[in-house]
């Protein structure tokens, strides 16, 4: 099922390896809720075509240029840097041919870029969207019950989401929460995702959560993780996880050259894990999993370490592609392991201080001389919006070691001739605490942009705004009243800019977001399928919501 060529606008799907497939023939259920959902508009003209963004845009021999905005291309390679206060991009296709000064670009169409911030598109490597539609239902939990019997015991992540909602979604809800969390985030400016999917009850949610995937028309990384609650309270007994992933793999990524491709869940809290490892190293598909504090992850990470674990064999290799999320409360094997394999670490600062999965590991990071990405996590939480990542990630870490450097307790010397008594203590020497370097802001933007893409083996393709790299682009307005007038063209991104400033978002040359709205989505059909989705979620485990509980 496409909703657009159901509506009689035909897409080109061959690179796809997608056609015409109905994904949901096999559930009467999953049928009757997605036929018709009509959830996209017709593209909507302006009086004065100039208000229009380019015709066709990321169609082969279609291009236009970006002009004069203020580029950061987080390319350092790159003239000055990569960094311009006036250039312009170049877009031919889904491809950037040229970035610099006053480009030369005869019969392109035009945008205008004066007073805007032009960069990479975010990249979020960690976003459970199946949890779109219980969005906010647990604001005060901590991850496991603690036996407290506080509020946020009594709202835990693993019983009331994985072990509670979870096992009752159908596939429709699956889409739709994917569909409408995915645009929510292309609104955002993350033109890329890892979606961490612990949702495969069946082959049919699992379609339907990567057909969501390539309905949401921006660049993903479908993560086959689990069947949430079958492991562990037996639920779902019809889910086909692990083995299904060679359907999986076969059906939908045969093909590379599409904005969607495939990694394997390999969770080494789940009973005979080492099943996921093998199936995902025979599928040559990156290897990720959630490595933190409880479920007597450490030791298992050390075994994997040492090449003892699984079946007594199962370890790290450097022929494998890693991405591990959290890696809190890890030992000092596992992190030396983790850096020899080359493996990558994705940081969700926000939702780790608020959930009790430990201290987000930035500074064991730089330690080790290794850098994280950025993920969102759960929208049953906190906030998806990237801005909100970037800020929490720089505050977290700036808070330790300025701390750190507090506690030396020395006031008392002379720093650039103030008087004894009113000095700041000076950093002390490495090791000591206090001694890592303080984040900036381009450290967290490089997080949030080349990093993400580095981690999900996109960098190829995306992360920067290197000519030959698709067109994955960010336009931000920096004459809002929020931010302007801009100064420091970084710094107004990562700590003044929030959702109002993004403006235009492109994925692969084509123009999803334009002057502030999404295009040709009907979002008003959008929020009635989420809520219907929501209420049955809710009601199948146990009746509405309480909204002032």
């Amino acid at each position: 099922m496409c909703i657009l060529c159901d509506q009689g606008r035909p897409q080109n799907h061959a690179r796809s390896q997608l056609g015409r497939r109905d994904f949901l023939k096999a559930s009467t259920a999953a049928a009757a809720g997605a036929a018709g959902m009509s959830l996209f508009n017709a593209p909507a003209r302006a009086d004065d075509d100039r208000d229009d963004p380019p015709q066709d845009s990321g169609k082969r021999g279609r291009r236009y240029v970006i002009r004069g905005g203020m580029v950061m291309t987080m390319d350092p390679s790159m003239p000055n840097k990569g960094e311009f206060v006036s250039a312009d991009v170049l877009v031919d296709g889904k491809k950037i041919v040229a970035v610099g000064p006053n480009l030369k670009a005869g019969g392109a169409g035009e945008i205008d870029a004066r007073g805007k911030i032009v960069m990479p598109g975010f990249v979020d490597t960690h976003h459970h969207q199946a949890w779109t539609a219980i969005r906010s239902s647990i604001p005060d939990s901590i991850l496991i019950d603690d036996g407290s019997g506080r509020p946020s015991a009594a709202q835990n992540y693993f019983g009331n989401v994985l072990l509670g909602f979870a096992p009752v979604y159908r596939p429709e809800d699956v889409y739709i929460s994917e569909l409408f969390g995915g645009l929510a985030q292309l609104d955002n400016g993350v033109t890329t995702v890892h979606d961490v999917s612990q949702i495969h009850h069946s082959p049919e949610h699992s379609d339907a959560a990567i057909q969501a995937l390539f309905d949401t028309g921006r660049r993903a990384a479908f993560g086959y993780f689990e069947s949430a609650g079958a492991a562990f309270i037996g639920t779902n007994p019809g889910n086909q996880y692990p083995t299904d992933a060679r359907r999986i793999k076969k059906k939908w990524f045969s093909n590379s050259d599409q904005l969607v491709h495939m990694i394997m869940g390999v969770e080494v809290y789940l009973p005979n894990y080492q099943l996921a490892w093998d199936i995902g190293r025979e599928l040559n598909l990156e290897l990720s999993a959630h490595i933190l504090s409880p479920f007597g992850i450490r030791p298992t990470l050390d075994k994997l370490a040492d090449g003892t674990a699984g079946n007594g064999s199962l370890g790290l290799r450097e022929r494998d592609q890693h991405l591990f999320i959290h890696m809190t409360g890890m030992s000092d094997k596992g992190w030396k392991r983790v850096k020899e394999v080359g493996a990558h670490v994705s940081i969700a600062f926000p939702i780790e201080m608020n959930m009790r999965h430990g201290i987000p590991p930035i500074h064991k990071m730089q330690e080790l001389g290794i850098e994280p990405s950025l993920s969102v996590d759960v929208e049953t939480n906190l906030t998806a919006d990237f801005f909100t990542q970037m800020r929490s990630a720089m505050t977290m870490q700036r808070m330790v070691v300025n701390q750190d450097i507090l506690n030396t307790g020395d006031f008392t010397t002379f720093v650039g001739g103030v008087a004894p008594g009113s000095a700041w203590p000076p950093p002390p020497p490495p090791p000591a605490p206090g001694s890592l370097p303080l984040l900036n802001v381009r450290d967290v933007l490089r997080y949030a942009t080349i990093n993400g893409a580095k981690h999900l083996g996109l960098d190829g393709k995306t992360g920067t705004l290197t000519p030959g790299k698709e067109a994955d682009i960010i336009i931000l307005d920096a004459t809002h009243i929020n931010v302007f007038p801009v100064n420091h063209v970084p710094g107004a991104v990562v700590q003044m800019m929030e959702r109002s400033n993004v403006e235009t978002v492109i994925v692969a040359g084509k123009v999803r977001k334009w002057r502030g709205k999404l295009l040709d989505v009907d979002q008003r059909r959008l929020r009635q399928k989420l809520e219907d989705a929501r209420d049955f979620i809710f009601n199948a485990v146990g009746g509405p919501p309480n909204l002032f509980r």
